[in-house]
């Protein structure tokens, strides 16, 4: 199950941090057609948001096409994202290594986020 962090300080809204969250679960295969996502209720309160936030969230990703609400059973992820035939275990590992090694050599997080989606711009229309 999926547990979301919100992040108030970022500047994005919180019901978009959820949908983006799920997005990328997703596409990382942590989230996979059918699994269930936590009730509204259980996300407030573990996050400390307001519900309907939630379900804000739930209905931008029902209009997408990637959850369903089941009437008394939950909210289930509906479809997967496109991701490329690729080995996403042997790519985590060399990441996870790659994010040790910029964090032994002085780096903070914002600064490694900060990298990636500098490199990933750049590589994105290439």
């Amino acid at each position: 199950m999926i547990v979301f962090r919100v992040d108030r300080r970022s500047g994005t809204a919180v019901y978009a941090q959820l949908v983006r969250q799920v997005q990328q679960a997703v596409r990382t295969g942590r989230l996979a057609p059918g699994d269930r996502l936590p009730t509204a209720r259980e996300v407030a309160e573990r996050a400390g948001i307001n519900p309907n936030t939630v379900l804000r969230a739930y209905r931008d990703l029902e209009v997408a096409g990637l959850v369903e609400p089941r009437q008394g059973s939950g909210t289930f992820v509906r479809a997967g994202l496109a991701r490329p035939a690729a080995d996403l275990d042997g790519l985590r590992a060399e990441l996870a290594e790659w994010f040790e090694r910029a964090r032994t050599a002085g780096l903070e997080p914002a600064d490694i986020h900060a990298l990636i989606a500098d490199v990933g711009e750049s590589h994105a229309n290439a």
